[in-house]
């Protein structure tokens, strides 16, 4: 289907610690290998950090 953009919300919160990061890498490899942008949600800090771009939604504010 080759869509441009992949909206993720929370696509390894109930996963195990494996299966998330395999999940993670997996949607990682989008954008190089066919040029998808991922938009990526998650309460993750640690997973967030390993991500290009992050933006932050504080009390409903919008900062990157």
């Amino acid at each position: 289907m080759g869509p441009a953009l992949v909206l993720a919300d929370e696509p390894t919160g109930h996963f195990d610690t494996k299966s998330a990061d395999d999940v993670f890498a997996l949607l990682r490899r989008f954008n190089p290998d066919h040029g998808m942008t991922v938009l990526f949600v998650t309460h993750n800090p640690a997973r967030a950090s390993r991500c290009d771009k992050t933006i932050h939604v504080i009390d409903g504010i919008v900062s990157g």
